[in-house]
């Protein structure tokens, strides 16, 4: 009885760590997804393929990030999402 509490407890936790790592994944697209919409409705050619990918480079004007013309509440919005890119350990 109590190996099979164990086992029970055991595979909650894991489903509860595949959970959690699920969510991250999920959190981490979404701050990718909205840092990059930020660059993309300012202008940014994009140049790896996941982001040719989501939003193509049809208008674009910026080919360096730095020149992207935002403004400081877009920057203030990039920075946190940056920020929680990197504490989640999301890939870059």
């Amino acid at each position: 009885m109590r190996f099979s509490f164990v086992l029970a407890v055991g595979s909650a936790v894991l489903m509860s760590g595949l959970a959690a790592a699920s969510a991250r994944a999920d959190g981490c697209e979404e701050a990718w997804y909205q840092r990059n919409l930020i660059y993309k409705q300012s202008g940014y050619c994009f140049r790896t393929p996941r982001g040719i990918r989501a939003f193509g480079n049809a208008g674009c004007s910026y080919d360096a990030v730095e020149d992207v013309p935002l403004s400081a509440r877009q920057r203030q919005t990039v920075a946190e999402l940056k920020s929680y890119e990197r504490s989640n350990g999301c890939p870059q």
